[in-house]
């Protein structure tokens, strides 16, 4: 091969080589423009002054990787000054898509009188009344994941999992008795309803964690308290909701009329 061709060659492999890393660097810099505009979704100003307060308060000494993203909160993995797992949810103040569908779980309950209508107002009031709805569940024995605190759009909540990973939701594993896990549930949503005065409100396998064994209920935000106008409504729904999947796993389940009976017995809503 002559000299001019080896060169000629040479030279298309470099050409070659620097438009793939052109490529790659701008694919990179999109990547870490998407993640920016993530961070800076979830860490806004206000979030970060709220984090770097609950890290002073030594409420939060380490933040990791995010362990959920949904439209309406992102939830991560985090330690305190003793080692114990956190899990830190984060509601995003910039998002108003579900500000309507929070309204009606909020107007109505009895707890919640003076409500502000502006997003970041609706926010913080949508993580406070996920704080009160697990602290009601966690004190009457319900398995829910063990409130720590809560301020503005932050709450801090107990870790269900280990090392970072969560717990897996009910319709991500093969139950080994799906018939105890069913009654399980069920014993759950009715100490809810009656011994916490609460409706989950949106009961299904989406919603339930698997943990040691055992069913955990968790986003709790939208529970609405017994005396809500439409608490008998959403109570029928999550027995529907649970039951339809149950019965897909060969489970005998009872009329949905029998089940509420059963669940609400003589407490009026």
């Amino acid at each position: 091969m002559s000299g001019r061709r080896r060169r000629s060659k040479v030279l298309e492999k470099l050409k070659r080589r620097e438009q793939r890393y052109e490529r790659e660097r701008r694919m990179l810099e999109k990547d870490l423009s998407s993640e920016r505009a993530v961070l800076e979704e979830v860490f806004d100003r206000s979030t970060l002054m709220t984090i770097y307060y609950l890290m002073n308060k030594g409420i939060i000494d380490e933040i990791y990787g995010s362990v959920k993203a949904g439209k309406e909160s992102k939830l991560y993995w985090g330690k305190d000054k003793e080692g114990n797992n956190l899990a830190i949810k984060i509601f995003l103040t910039v998002s108003a898509e579900f500000k309507k569908g929070m309204l009606v779980y909020i107007q109505g309950d009895p707890r919640f009188t003076r409500v502000r209508r502006d997003t970041r107002s609706l926010i913080y009031l949508w993580a406070q009344k996920e704080f009160k709805n697990l602290h009601s569940a966690y004190e009457v024995g319900v398995r829910v994941p063990k409130p720590i605190t809560v301020r503005r759009n932050v709450l801090i909540m107990e870790f269900i999992g280990e090392n970072g990973i969560s717990a897996p939701l009910l319709r991500e594993i093969q139950i080994k008795n799906p018939d105890r896990t069913y009654r399980q549930i069920l014993a759950n949503a009715k100490r809810l309803y009656r011994k916490a005065g609460l409706v989950h409100a949106d009961l299904s396998e989406y919603n339930v964690m698997i943990w040691k064994e055992k069913p955990v209920l968790f986003d709790v935000s939208q529970a609405v308290s017994r005396e809500h106008p439409m608490a008998s409504e959403f109570l029928r729904r999550d027995l529907e909701n649970i039951s339809r999947y149950f019965k897909r796993l060969g489970v005998a389940v009872p009329p949905i009329e029998e089940l509420f009976k059963k669940v609400a017995g003589n407490v009026k809503s």
